[in-house]
């Protein structure tokens, strides 16, 4: 995987593709980690007098909605940087654009509009992705959020320009590699999250390099429904239940504890101020949700991770985005930053903003900017965005 260290920008016209698929409210950038992240590779670019073109998606719009138009990222970016950025507001594989891209000077960053407002952006149009090469005499990817989709700005482009690795994405590729080889034990995943589908792939990979699986959130009650339990009125993939149950027998199979919920915070629906119980995780009343793990589990939990040397934590224990269902993804995050020494990366967007609310990210070895793509780069060990750079470093 080539790297900018290896990129001669002086004098280029660099076309980049970030990450800034971050949250609007009222016109403006709500949360503007991803924008920071993307910082270092165009300080780097800037720093040699090259042109800087970035590109990046903003949501799943559905043909040019003006909600997802990128120009509060550029105001953002403008404070960021603290110098100009030339917002371009058309279709980035248009000839205006082209012809606007082309007239800009060294030392000049521009952003261009919403990628997916291309219909042929998913798809990886071919002729898309060639009306995006003209844009720069070099390509750097570093949107490692997106590194995972065979799109057009990811891919289709980088088979037509020279093409690299930007920091945040050489950083996010190393710190995740560690998690499959030269990783420490004893060894500790912490999965959650609503289903089960989205994380089979990387558990059946994960069981051949860890020493145990501890597994909150939503999918833990396919797994607990598989093992006989009553989850009441919680989700459960049903269509699912045969491949839990291939999971769990692999687990013991390997001699590898996969930790779930023994209780858990329940009620009738998701509302704040809500009437709890803390009810046992296999026996969960009829009528009555579960909607994060309890007390003891949060114990169970922190006692298995407490000796832990690596730590990989994707999603939330419970509905983390209404207290009181906050509480065990709070738990989990506190006891994997008291960690002394160890190795800790976490990914997922709730997963990440648990450990800002606490004030904690300093205290994670590394905090991920895409959760979908590093679970898929634990699946498989690389990704599309990797393999168009060269593969692996």
């Amino acid at each position: 995987m080539r790297t900018l260290d290896e990129l001669d920008a002086r004098g280029k016209r660099v076309l980049v593709r970030a990450d800034f698929n971050v949250p609007l409210q009222n016109g403006e950038v709500e949360d503007d980690t991803r924008i920071r992240a993307s910082l270092p590779t165009v300080e780097h670019l800037l720093a040699q007098n090259a042109t800087v073109v970035l590109m990046s998606h903003l949501g799943r719009p559905k043909g040019e909605d003006p909600a997802f138009r990128l120009r509060p990222v550029a105001f953002r970016l403008e404070e960021l940087l603290r110098q100009p950025v030339t917002y371009v507001p058309f279709p980035p594989g248009s000839d205006q654009t082209y012809e606007v891209v082309r007239g800009l000077g060294p030392g000049v960053v521009a952003l261009l509009e919403n990628v997916r407002f291309e219909p042929g952006e998913t798809k990886n149009d071919p002729e898309l992705a060639r009306r995006y090469a003209r844009l720069g005499e070099a390509f750097v990817l570093d949107a490692f959020g997106s590194a995972h989709r065979a799109h057009a700005s990811v891919v289709g482009v980088a088979s037509l320009l020279p093409s690299y690795a930007g920091r945040l994405m050489e950083r996010e590729v190393r710190a995740l590699a560690r998690l499959l080889q030269g990783y420490q034990r004893p060894y500790w995943v912490v999965l959650g999250g609503a289903k089960i589908s989205d994380k089979i792939g990387v558990i059946q990979n994960l069981l051949n390099h860890v020493d145990g699986i501890a597994i909150g959130g939503a999918m833990a009650f396919t797994f607990i429904r598989a093992e006989g339990g009553e989850v009441g009125d919680s989700l459960v993939e049903e269509d699912k239940l045969e491949v839990a149950r291939g999971i769990l027998k692999a687990a013991r199979d390997k001699g590898k504890p996969v930790l779930l919920p023994t209780d858990v915070v329940a009620a009738a629906e998701i509302r704040e101020g809500v009437a709890t119980q803390v009810v046992p995780a296999e026996r969960i009343p009829a009528g009555l949700k579960g909607l994060d793990i309890g007390p003891e589990t949060q114990k169970r939990f922190a006692e298995a991770l407490s000796s832990a040397q690596t730590v990989f934590w994707n999603g939330p224990m419970g509905v983390f985005e209404v207290p009181p269902f906050d509480r065990g993804t709070l738990a989990v995050a506190r006891a994997i930053a008291a960690l002394e020494g160890a190795y800790t990366v976490v990914g997922g967007g709730d997963s990440v903003a648990a450990i800002h609310r606490l004030g904690l990210a300093k205290a994670f070895t590394h905090v991920s900017t895409g959760g979908g793509a590093s679970l898929e780069f634990l699946e498989k060990g690389t990704l599309p965005g990797i393999e168009a750079l060269g593969g692996l470093p």
